[in-house]
Parts: C-alpha cells; sequence; structure tokens
C-alpha cells in the first residue's frame, strides 16, 4: 500500500516534467500555512520544484532540523515536578495521564495523579481505576469543586507523600470558550502559589487525526495556559501528522510524545528521525 505521502507527490506532479505544485501537496499533508510557504519558496530558491527526489530529501532535511527531540527526565526532588495536561474533550488527557503514570512509576518514581475534572464523574472514576492499575497516589474534588483547588490541593498532599511527580487531568474545553480557557489560566497560577515553578510543564492533549485543527488549539491554549510541549495521541491510524512540525515552526512548541496504541504502555518519547521516516511512509 502506497503512503500518503506517495499519492499526494503523484497527485501534484503533472506530466510532462513540469514543476510540481509543492504548495498544494504540502497544504495537504497538514505542514501549516507557514510552513508550506517557507518550505516551497525554499525549494523554488534552491531550482528543485522539478526535481521530485531531490525536493523531498530537502524536505526531510528541513524537518529534521526544525524538529528537535526534547527530553523530560522527572527529578528526584523534595518538590514534585507537576505536569498540567489540557487540552479538548476526546484528545485522550485522561488516558495519556495514566500512561505517563505507567511510564514513569516503571522508572521507580512515585507518581500522584489528580483529576481536576470535576464536573465530569466519569473522568473521575477512570482516572482513579487508572490510578490504581498503575499503582500511583490519587486525589480528586467533589462533584462541582474548584478545579484550581483540587490542584492546589494535589499538590499539597504530593509533597507530603513525597511524590516525585503530580499529573493534573483537567476538563477537556473548547479552545473558543474563553471563560474555560480562564480557569485553565487560574490552575495554574494555583499551582504556582505553591511552588513558583510549577507547573514545571504544561503540555497539551491532541488528537493526531484532526489534522491543521491541532494547530489552531495549540495557538488558543498558549495564549492561555504557556505550553511547554504536545503530546499527539492516535499517531497510529489515519493522521497524516504534518502538525507536528506545524507546530513547531509556528508557535516553538516541541512534540514530547506519541501514542502509538490503547494500550497503558503505548506511549513513546518523540524521535524526529522516526517520524519523518514514518511521515514519507519509509
Amino acid at each position: 500500500m502506497k503512503s500518503f505521502w506517495r499519492k499526494l507527490v503523484e497527485r501534484f506532479t503533472p506530466a510532462g516534467g513540469e514543476k510540481v505544485d509543492w504548495e498544494a501537496l504540502l497544504l495537504e499533508a497538514d505542514l501549516g500555512l507557514a510552513l508550506t510557504d517557507r518550505l516551497n519558496r525554499l525549494l523554488e530558491d534552491e531550482g528543485l520544484q522539478r526535481k521530485p527526489r531531490e525536493a523531498e530529501e530537502r524536505i526531510r532535511e528541513e524537518l529534521r532540523r526544525i524538529l528537535a527531540a526534547e527530553e523530560f527526565e522527572v527529578a528526584s526532588a523534595e518538590r514534585p515536578e507537576v505536569i498540567l495536561l489540557v487540552g479538548v474533550n476526546g484528545g485522550g488527557k485522561t488516558t495519556t495521564a495514566a500512561k505517563l503514570a505507567f511510564r514513569y512509576g516503571q522508572e521507580g518514581k512515585r507518581v500522584m495523579l489528580a483529576a481536576a475534572d470535576t464536573f465530569r464523574a466519569a473522568a473521575v472514576e477512570q482516572l482513579e481505576t487508572w490510578a490504581r492499575r498503575t499503582g500511583s497516589l490519587f486525589v480528586a474534588g467533589s462533584p462541582g469543586a474548584d478545579p484550581a483547588s483540587v490542584a492546589y490541593r494535589a499538590h499539597a498532599q504530593a509533597e507530603e507523600e513525597k511524590a516525585h511527580l503530580l499529573i493534573v487531568d483537567t476538563a477537556g474545553r473548547l479552545a473558543t470558550k474563553s471563560n474555560l480557557m480562564l480557569e485553565a489560566g487560574k490552575i495554574r497560577r494555583t499551582l504556582a502559589k505553591r511552588d513558583p515553578d510549577a507547573p514545571h510543564r504544561v503540555w497539551l492533549v491532541v488528537d493526531g487525526t484532526v489534522g491543521t485543527n491541532a494547530l489552531s488549539q495549540a495557538t488558543e491554549f498558549h495564549r492561555a495556559v504557556g505550553l511547554s510541549g504536545l503530546i499527539v495521541t492516535k499517531l497510529d491510524g489515519s493522521a497524516k501528522g504534518g502538525m507536528i512540525a506545524a507546530v513547531k515552526e509556528e508557535l516553538g512548541i516541541p512534540t514530547v510524545f506519541v501514542g502509538t496504541g490503547e494500550k497503558v504502555e503505548d506511549l513513546a518519547p518523540f524521535d524526529p528521525d522516526r517520524y519523518v521516516s514514518t511521515f514519507f511512509g519509509d
């Protein structure tokens, strides 16, 4: 079966040696307007628009340059490292929180999961189940409680329990809902009252199949809470994955993990070389 990239090249390559419509091709690959424009101009300046093979190698080279691996190590400090997970409904935040807990638990870290989604009982129950399965500590608030207060209490308890890592799972929110985005900002400010450096990481969990909409989500969440990383779920399905490069190019936000399946162990650190190979269907 041909990769989506090969299909795109065939689709946008006219017969007779005429130049490839690289602009349309790159947009179709979910690389976003800014990156598409820059790559298209790069190919034109270097005279590669009529040389598909050479152009592809140049695009590969540029994508590797843009994407740098971001490693996150949990320190064994006196105070817990805090990861705040944000994103829209259905992006996979709660499952991702469990996968992170499992990963760092396997490394011998003491992990606490905090359910700051106080409006959806099912989310709290799901996270509590994952906490039991991963051997993690767990904190939740009463239904309808202020999510920021849950995060505050969780940090206090994580410190008391000498947890190495606190993962705060927040409610799904549409990036266009200003009141919900303000709430996410409040959680961040409240955590900072406990520890000026907290949250140490604010990661947006995004469904890899949403295409360039991921860039819109990242833009709005970055404006509201200041993102430090991206976790892309469902990258094992029909996702083209181009938005990973688009988000890094336009916002400077690196991808730190990718979800590769439904199991709790199906979370891998982002590997730029593997990403580029997969993107081109190697």
